[in-house]
């Protein structure tokens, strides 16, 4: 069963756009990201490509 998120459809703030940006540059996978900012990984992957953010993909 996938994990739902009670903030859907909720507009970024300036402090999670940091918070992505640090935990992509720390080489987290994208379900990590996802738990840690309690957003779904389709959100997490959406912005971070609008923002030109790299995502690493574990292997």
């Amino acid at each position: 069963m996938t994990e739902r998120f009670e903030r859907h459809r909720q507009p970024w703030t300036h402090e999670e756009l940091e918070k992505l940006k640090l935990l992509a540059k720390k080489g987290m996978a994208l379900k990590a990201i996802s738990k840690a900012m309690t957003r779904s990984e389709e959100s997490i992957k959406d912005r971070a490509k609008l923002d030109g953010i790299g995502i690493a993909k574990l292997r």
